[in-house]
C-alpha cells in the first residue's frame, strides 16, 4: 500500500522514476520512429522533438498529466504530399501553423467551455475524415510490402522476398496485438520490426556500410521551416482529427488516474501543450506530436502515476537523438519490413474512424449524416481536388473542410455534447484493454 502511496503522490525514489521513464520510451519507441521514415524526416530529429515536445506539454500543464507526447499518424500522407509539392521547409512552416490551429482551439475551449470543440466538430465530421487518412494510405501500405517504393513508381527488393519479409513482419505485429500479456502487449510495432528486420537479412536487404560509415555522436539534421501560404492552407485543416482525438486521450488517461484532467489542468491547457509541442517541432525539422495511447497503456498496467516518468522519457529520448549511429541504423529498415506493419497500422485507424461513429451512435439512416460521411469518404478516398493553379485543396485537408462546412451547413438535429456519454465510451475502451 505504501508503494501505491508514493506513486500517486509523487515520491517515489528517483532511481524508479528514471527506469519508469526509460520503458515509457520503449513502449512509444517504434511508433515514434515509424512516422518520420515514411515521410522522409529524420528519426533522430523525431527523437529530439518528441522529448522536447513532452517537456513543453508538461510545463503548460504543470506536470499534471502523465503524458508522453510524439509523431502523429494523421498527418503522414499530407507529409508526404506536401514535400513532394513545395519541399520539406514549406511543409514544415505548414505543421507549425497546423499547431497554432491548436492553440486557437484551445482557446475557444477556455472562452466557450468544453463542448465548444464537440458542438465544431462532431463525430460525424471527425469520423469520417479518421477514415479518409486510413484508407488513403492504403495503396502505400500496400506498395511497400510488395517491395516497392510507397507510390508504387520503382521496385526496391524482389517481389516473393519482400512478401516474405512484409508478411512475417505483419504477422508478428497482430499476434503480439492479440495474444501478447502484460506491456508486451503494447509493443506489436518494435516486434514487427525487429522479426521483419532480422528475416530482411537473410535475403540482403539491408545494408550496414552505412552505418559503419557514420559518427557514433553527431548533431541531429535539424532542417528549418519556411513559410508558403499554400502549403499552410493545405495543412491547416488536417489538424482537426488528432485535436478531437486529443480529448478522448484525456479522458482516458484520466480515467486510469482516476483525477478529471478536463478540469485540471484544464482540457484547454493540454490543447494548447498539443499545439506548443506540435509548432516546436516543426521549427527543428520533426514531425506533429500527438498524445500516445500506447503510453496510456503502459500507464495503466504499471500504475506509474507520476508525470516527472514522461519528463524522464522525454529526456532520454533528447540524448538518444544525439546517438548518429543509432539514427542511421534505424534507416536501414527494409521497406517491406514497414510495409507488413503499415497494412495493420493504417487499417486500424480507419477502424477508429469508424468506431468514432459506431460509440457517437450516429444514424446513418438520417440523410443529413449520411450526405457528410458519404461525400466526406468519396472525397477523401477518390482523390477530388477543387481548385488549380496555385490554390487548391485535396485529401485530408479537403475533407475536414467540406466534412464541416457541410455539418455546419445542412438543417437536421444536431445532438448537443455530452461529456458524461464522451466518458462512458473511454470507459468501455479501458476496460477492454484491462
Amino acid at each position: 500500500m505504501s508503494d501505491m502511496n508514493e506513486v500517486l503522490d509523487g515520491t517515489e525514489p528517483v532511481w524508479r522514476t528514471v527506469l519508469a521513464g526509460s520503458q515509457m520510451l520503449f513502449v512509444a519507441f517504434g511508433a515514434l520512429v515509424l512516422m518520420p521514415l515514411l515521410t522522409g524526416m529524420d528519426p533522430s530529429v523525431a527523437l529530439f522533438t518528441a522529448g522536447v515536445g513532452t517537456l513543453l506539454f508538461q510545463f503548460v500543464t504543470r506536470r499534471q498529466v502523465p503524458v508522453f507526447l510524439a509523431s502523429s499518424f494523421a498527418f503522414i500522407a499530407p507529409i508526404i504530399y506536401s514535400t513532394q509539392t513545395w519541399g520539406m521547409p514549406a511543409t514544415l512552416g505548414a505543421l507549425f501553423c497546423a499547431g497554432l490551429v491548436y492553440m486557437l482551439l484551445a482557446l475557444g475551449v477556455k472562452l466557450r467551455g468544453v463542448g465548444f470543440l464537440h458542438r465544431l466538430l462532431p463525430p460525424v465530421v471527425v469520423g469520417p475524415v479518421i477514415m479518409v487518412i486510413g484508407l488513403g494510405l492504403a495503396p502505400v501500405a500496400v506498395n511497400m510490402a510488395m517491395g516497392k517504393a510507397g507510390d508504387g513508381s520503382v521496385e526496391l527488393f524482389p517481389y516473393l522476398d519482400s512478401m516474405v519479409v512484409s508478411m512475417s513482419a505483419l504477422l508478428t505485429t497482430l499476434m503480439v496485438a492479440t495474444f501478447g500479456k502484460g506491456i508486451f502487449r503494447l509493443l506489436p510495432i518494435m516486434a514487427g520490426v525487429v522479426v521483419g528486420y532480422i528475416i530482411a537479412n537473410f535475403y540482403g536487404m539491408v545494408n550496414y556500410q552505412i552505418i559503419a560509415d557514420t559518427a557514433f555522436i553527431a548533431v541531429p539534421s535539424f532542417v528549418f521551416p519556411e513559410l508558403n501560404w499554400q502549403a499552410i492552407l493545405f495543412m491547416v485543416p488536417v489538424a482537426i482529427a488528432p485535436a478531437v482525438e486529443h480529448v478522448g486521450d484525456v479522458l482516458a488517461i484520466g480515467h486510469v488516474t482516476g483525477k478529471d484532467y478536463i478540469k485540471k489542468p484544464g482540457l484547454h491547457r493540454t490543447l494548447f501543450g498539443d499545439g506548443l509541442a506540435t509548432s516546436a517541432a516543426a521549427l527543428f525539422g520533426g514531425p506533429p506530436n500527438t498524445t500516445y495511447s500506447e503510453v496510456t497503456g503502459a500507464v495503466m498496467l504499471t500504475r506509474s502515476f507520476n508525470p516527472m516518468i514522461m519528463v524522464w522519457a522525454a529526456v532520454f529520448a533528447i540524448l538518444l537523438a544525439f546517438v548518429a549511429k543509432f539514427g542511421i541504423l534505424l534507416q536501414t529498415i527494409p521497406a517491406p519490413v514497414m510495409g507488413g506493419i503499415l497494412i495493420l497500422l493504417f487499417g486500424s485507424i480507419a477502424a477508429v474512424g469508424l468506431n468514432t461513429l459506431i460509440k457517437a451512435k450516429v444514424d446513418l439512416a438520417e440523410q443529413r449524416n449520411l450526405v457528410i460521411v458519404a461525400t466526406t469518404l468519396v472525397f477523401g478516398i477518390g482523390g477530388m481536388m477543387i481548385g488549380s493553379g496555385e490554390f487548391k485543396m485535396q485529401g485530408v485537408s479537403l475533407c475536414g473542410v467540406v466534412a464541416i462546412v457541410l455539418n455546419l451547413l445542412l438543417p437536421g438535429v444536431k445532438p448537443a455534447y455530452d461529456l458524461h456519454e464522451e466518458q462512458a465510451v473511454v470507459d468501455d475502451l479501458v476496460d477492454h484493454a484491462k
